[in-house]
């Protein structure tokens, strides 16, 4: 019997998950929220800390890049060790942090405060869905998988609507301390309600941490990514050599790793994860192309609003609001549907996303102002649509043969491409806009090239999802062994 099969053969319901599964989505939630919800509030901090552009702009960029950094590392730990421990500590840290960035008296201490707050996130992110792994089974994992793809898609797409609506209530030059306190009460309640639901973690008895591999990927990492959240400061002219020696890091690392493998040493990473797991590699390419787009939007839809048609954030917020809706109702019921469709859901859904904020891009470029942003609000809302039927399934496809024991790490993995992508495309589309709209006033011309730019990327996911979907078909077609191939793989042969 393979290890997977046990897995699931020893497998008991226990009859807290539901409620324990809400306590992962509350934290999820509030850690991908501050990726986006401080952007609104940036200007409130220049003003408010005496800071610079360069400056302010660390405030965000910090927390993506430490957030991005612990990913892998955490899931593994988390494998290794108790995935319940690891957890309530990283969320008691954010929330310890966060009323630090709330209390902050110099942009100094915040972005020191941002910094492990982002840490603290990259921590808690990867014992999500190992829990949801942990915890669930069949049918029941793909729902569970479906309410945090919901949890991720919403949190990216209100961000700038719960900035908005805390500045708008929270009056005065010091409203924005807010936008960070208001995690404090939550992720209390969170810790309480989580140390009495969450399940521990059977340990494997094999806690090794590859530490010369935390160092290896955590530099290729950090040298992809660092150009990348400097670029409004000209950092990728300046700093575009980091690119190859990243690429060399990571070329190591994942020698390293494949030579632990062949010693019977455990990794950090195990390579067979890619080469040999049905769907995983096809599963991290989609999320890290179509996060290149889907995080980008919104800055520019934020600029396009606020700076373009004088919005206020909040009515910023609001505009965007129906792809949030169409999000949230989709992915409940993908998560039911992807044991039945499989990866066709993800390529219908991508196809969605696409004619969705594409519609959207035309009726904002030749639809009269006044009405626009109402025309515009049923694409949204299909693009939402569709984006509810992406992210989820993938997840839930990605995921579903990694055996327990490595949930943790393939998590963590998963969310890192995706945390990249999210880097390219927030780095890339705004700087689309500003320099179509260079000295003009041409915001809906600046609006149309970016927009077209997440789009490009989107279709190479589609393209990629739409390659998996034939491939998976013409093997149930032939009669193909590949499930029984994941089953027997290397990789599931390893007892938990």
């Amino acid at each position: 019997m393979t290890a997977s099969a046990q897995e699931d053969a020893g497998y008991e319901p226990d009859p807290r998950r539901w409620r324990a599964l809400w306590v992962t989505l509350v934290a999820g939630f509030m850690s991908l929220l501050d990726v986006s919800i401080v952007v609104v509030a940036l200007p409130s901090v220049q003003r408010g800390l005496h800071a610079s552009p360069a400056q302010v702009q660390w405030v965000v960029s910090g927390y993506a890049l430490s957030f991005a950094l612990a990913l892998v590392t955490a899931g593994r730990l988390g494998d290794a060790l108790d995935r319940r421990r690891i957890f309530l500590l990283a969320l008691s840290g954010f929330v310890v942090f966060s009323a630090a960035c709330g209390a902050a008296p110099s942009i100094t201490l915040l972005i020191a405060a941002r910094l492990a707050q982002g840490l603290a996130a990259g921590f808690m992110a990867p014992q999500n869905s190992a829990l949801i792994q942990q915890m669930f089974r069949g049918a029941e994992r793909g729902r569970a998988f479906g309410f945090f793809g919901a949890t991720v898609g919403i949190s990216s797409a209100v961000g700038p609507l719960a900035g908005g609506m805390i500045l708008a209530l929270a009056d005065g030059a010091q409203g924005w301390r807010w936008v960070f306190y208001v995690n404090v009460p939550i992720g209390i309640l969170a810790v309480l309600l989580g140390r009495r639901l969450l399940p521990r973690t059977r340990r494997s008895g094999r806690g090794h941490v590859d530490l010369p591999g935390v160092l290896l990927l955590g530099l290729g990492v950090l040298a992809l990514m660092f150009p990348l959240v400097q670029a409004g400061s000209g950092g990728i002219g300046r700093l575009w050599w980091l690119f190859p020696a990243g690429a060399a890091l990571l070329v190591v690392f994942a020698r390293r790793q494949r030579r632990l493998v062949a010693r019977d040493i455990p990794p950090l990473l195990d390579p067979r994860l890619f080469t040999t797991l049905r769907g995983y590699a096809v599963g991290a390419g989609v999320g890290t192309l179509y996060f290149v787009g889907f995080s980008g939007v919104w800055l520019v839809f934020a600029l396009f609003y606020q700076d373009g048609l004088g919005f206020s954030p909040f009515r910023s917020g609001l505009a965007v609001t129906p792809f949030a809706l169409g999000s949230a109702c989709a992915a409940a019921i993908a998560g039911r549907l992807v044991d039945r469709l499989g990866r066709l859901l993800t390529v219908g859904g991508l196809a969605g996303v696409i004619v969705g904020l594409g519609g959207t891009a035309l009726v904002l470029r030749y639809a009269p102002l006044d009405i626009a942003p109402w025309v515009a609000a049923p694409l949204l809302f299909l693009g939402g649509a569709g984006s509810g039927c992406v992210i989820s399934p993938n997840i839930t496809m990605t995921l579903r043969d990694v055996p327990v024991h490595m949930a943790g790490a393939a998590g963590g993995a998963l969310q890192t491409g995706q945390r990249l992508g999210a880097a390219v495309g927030t780095a890339a589309l705004p700087g689309l806009f500003y320099l179509v709209l260079g000295g003009s006033d041409d915001y809906r011309g600046a609006l149309v090239v970016a927009l077209g730019a997440a789009l490009v990327g989107m279709a190479a996911a589609l393209a990629l999802a739409a390659f998996d979907w034939r491939r998976d078909r013409r093997s149930r077609q032939g009669h193909g062994t590949c499930p029984e191939d994941v089953a027997n793989s290397p990789v599931h042969a390893r007892q938990t």
